[in-house]
Parts: structure tokens; sequence; C-alpha cells
């Protein structure tokens, strides 16, 4: 008689500690951060803007005449970063700046002028741009924006 053999599930290994630099997930996004915003910066350069303006006045155009501090917890800067940047747009005549007269003094609100609403349009070709020059398709672009705002999450709630 033939003895039956029971097949076991092999169990996986646990995956080795990353050794080298180019193993750590936290390079990888590091480096990518840093590609990622150098391709940006070559096309926000003619429209003189910054990376970091470039965000802020993202988050502007999606939603106007909000608090500085809704608008550091979009783009996650800190608010001594913002001041200053927001400063900067103030001066070239792409925000204003103003108190909260009617509900609270110490709230300032930020508002695009005329001259950042052309901005959206004299930017609005950039986001396709970067697209194409990534050589990757809207729909791994998509879930890979969709797993890294999942980490960010989950490193946010890790934090003591």
């Amino acid at each position: 008689m033939k003895k039956e053999t029971k097949m076991v599930p092999k169990i996986p290994a646990e995956p080795e500690a990353p050794v080298v630099i180019e193993q750590f997930l936290c390079f990888a996004l590091y480096s990518a951060s840093l590609a990622m915003t150098k391709l940006y910066q070559s096309r926000l350069k003619p429209l003189g803007l910054t990376y970091p303006q470039y965000l802020v006045l993202l988050a502007l155009w999606e939603r106007d005449n909000v608090t500085v501090s809704e608008i550091g917890e979009r783009v996650q800067l800190d608010s001594g970063t913002l001041s200053q940047l927001l400063k900067r747009l103030e001066q070239t005549g792409i925000i204003s700046r103003r108190r909260d007269v009617g509900n609270d003094e110490r709230r300032v609100l930020i508002s695009l002028t005329k001259q950042g609403h052309q901005l959206k349009i004299d930017a609005a070709g950039v986001p396709a741009d970067m697209i194409s020059v990534m050589d990757t398709s809207c729909d791994e672009l998509t879930d890979l924006t969709f797993r890294v705002k999942e980490l960010r999450q989950k490193l946010i709630s890790a934090l003591p």
C-alpha cells in the first residue's frame, strides 16, 4: 500500500530587514520625492513658482478664501514655513491676506487675487505634462497615489 503524504503548506520566510540604502522604503520615498520636486521645478520656474508655493496654490484653486491653518493642514506645512511662503506670494500679488474681522480677528484669511486666478489658467498644463513624462498609466498613478496616502495615514497614526 502506498503511504499518503500530507501536503504541508510552506510558511513564507520572514522578510529580511533592509541592509543597503536602496532597500529602505524611507529612502525610496525620499529620493522619489526629490526627483518629483525637481521635475516640477523645471515646469514651475517659468511661472515664477516654487514647488511648495504651487502646492499652496493647488489648495487655494480648489477652495479659496480660507484660513492659514486650513492651508497648513491641506499641504502639510508648519506655520513658520507657511507664513514665509504666504508673505512671498502676497508680495508677488498672487494672494491677499486679511484678518477675519467678522468672526475672529486672530484668524487670517487667504484669498487669490486676479493674478492668482490667472496663474491657475497659466499652470493648467502642468499636471498633464507631468503625467506624460512619467511614462506611467493614469490607473497606475491613481493606485500608487492611493497606496502612498494609506501609508502616510499609517505613519501619522504611529507618531508618538
